[in-house]
């Protein structure tokens, strides 16, 4: 999304950029016709010329009104103005000249516009008309009036000095058309320069300012992190004595209740839960959100997926998982990452709850990647959603109420998500240099896609 709607913003400048080029065009042929009638004594046809001007003008009016409102401008619309333009040029050049018009250098303007702006196919198509165009013209054209007479009127010349003086002007128009004829030749040789080296370096500078937005977009990302980092480091501070008080009480009314059983098991999962919060606190203390190897040793990957399947259904034991794994045997050794075990477990988190009644999961790999393949039969997602399932803070969960028989319905709490599953499994799965998507299934529900180059968690 940010970089399409980079691209038509770009657009709209390089089109705003074409109404004041065309401006000038404008103005420069009006200031040359001027001068060409009222110095050289040039018979223009003049009804060509003012009708050539009065179209610029009209299309540059076109444009302003179309920059004044907010729709996007396509790569296609910019290319048909300036096909416009070399249109109104070919007209005005045909009735003024041909290729003997001094100012037919101006089919390079369109070409240079779309060698800046446009896509390579576009540029050459521009290219190819305006050499064809300018060929065109050396042989369909209506030349202009010739002002100097062949023969001055009352010359007394006999006829050798009549002999030379043909001579002259034969000479003098054979090098006139050889020159013309150079002109051609400079032109095809310039037009094919822009359309080669003009359009590489501006698809450089495009590429590099790509590369420079994604680069802000990932230092961003890296400070949203970064601010999580220290708020779950504090979260996880502050978190520690509450659990540790309520671990104790959790503990004295187990010994307290002993005949009521029913009270001891919902005491005993409660129990539970207060440890796995403890190991998540105690992982989130021990890791910045680096790689980090348990132990120091390496795992195989098979056996690093199992384990992560596993400890996720010893969490949500109601959901059932159907697990297929396929890869190279034996499996490539990786570091035992507990935040890419974490992600996966949160894409398993949120397939799970849009999904109660089961997920499957598909692994495969390769020696040098993995890809995993997460699907639920959840009601899909919308178009919002695919659009912003990633940012921080943005969820499709709604909240739900926790209701048990010891509590009345004004002690119901809601719970929703936060919004930050997503936002961290994508973050970490982005910095190994992987890729996350979300698309819907035809039969319904939502595919969770990851491929993961092993590169960066390998034991070496």
């Amino acid at each position: 999304m940010f970089a399409s709607t980079s691209s038509s913003l770009a657009t709209r400048t390089n089109l705003r950029r074409l109404l004041r080029l065309r401006l000038v065009m404008t103005v420069v042929l009006g200031a040359a016709a001027a001068i060409a009638m009222l110095y050289y004594d040039v018979a223009l046809p003049m009804h060509t010329v003012v009708g050539a001007m009065l179209l610029m003008l009209m299309l540059n009016g076109m444009t302003w009104w179309r920059l004044r409102h907010p729709m996007p401008v396509s790569d296609i619309e910019l290319l048909m103005q300036l096909l416009l333009d070399m249109g109104v040029l070919s007209v005005l050049f045909y009735k003024a000249g041909g290729y003997t018009n001094p100012f037919v250098w101006m089919y390079l303007l369109p070409l240079i516009v779309a060698a800046v702006a446009l896509p390579s196919r576009f540029v050459w198509l521009v290219a190819s008309l305006a050499i064809a165009c300018y060929s065109g013209l050396m042989f369909w054209y209506q030349p202009l009036p010739s002002t100097t007479p062949a023969m001055m009127p009352g010359m007394d010349m006999s006829q050798m000095d009549m002999d030379m003086h043909m001579m002259h002007m034969h000479a003098s128009q054979s090098g006139f058309s050889v020159h013309l004829v150079g002109m051609w030749a400079g032109f095809v040789v310039s037009a094919s320069v822009i359309a080669i080296f003009v359009e590489r370096m501006a698809r450089s500078l495009r590429e590099y300012d790509r590369l420079m937005a994604e680069a802000r977009e990932q230092a961003l990302e890296s400070e949203r992190m970064l601010a999580l980092g220290a708020l779950a480091a504090g979260a996880a501070h502050e978190l520690g004595t509450p659990l540790a008080t309520m671990a104790v009480v959790t503990e004295e009314l187990r010994q307290t209740h002993t005949d009521n059983a029913e009270l001891t098991e919902s005491l005993d999962l409660l129990r539970k839960e207060i440890t796995r919060c403890k190991g998540i606190l105690s992982s989130l203390s021990g890791s910045a959100g680096e790689l980090r190897a348990e132990a120091g040793l390496s795992r195989p990957l098979d056996a690093f997926l199992q384990e992560t399947f596993s400890r996720w259904q010893d969490m949500r034991p109601a959901i059932p998982l159907a697990l297929d794994q396929q890869g190279s045997n034996p499996a490539p050794q990786i570091v035992a990452d507990r935040a890419l075990s974490q992600a996966i477990c949160n894409l398993l988190d949120n397939a799970g709850d849009a999904s109660p009644d089961g997920i499957s999961v598909h692994a495969r790999w390769r020696v040098d990647w993995l890809e995993l393949q997460i699907v639920d039969n959840g009601p899909g997602l919308n178009s919002v959603a695919q659009a912003r399932l990633g940012e921080p803070g943005f969820t499709t969960k709604a909240a739900v109420h926790l209701e048990s028989s010891m509590h009345t319905s004004a002690d119901r709490e809601s719970v929703g998500g936060l919004g930050l599953g997503v936002f961290l499994a994508k973050s970490v799965i982005e910095r190994l240099g992987g890729s996350l998507q979300f698309s819907n299934r035809e039969q319904g529900g939502t595919l969770t896609s990851v491929s993961l180059p092993l590169r960066r968690l390998s034991h070496e």
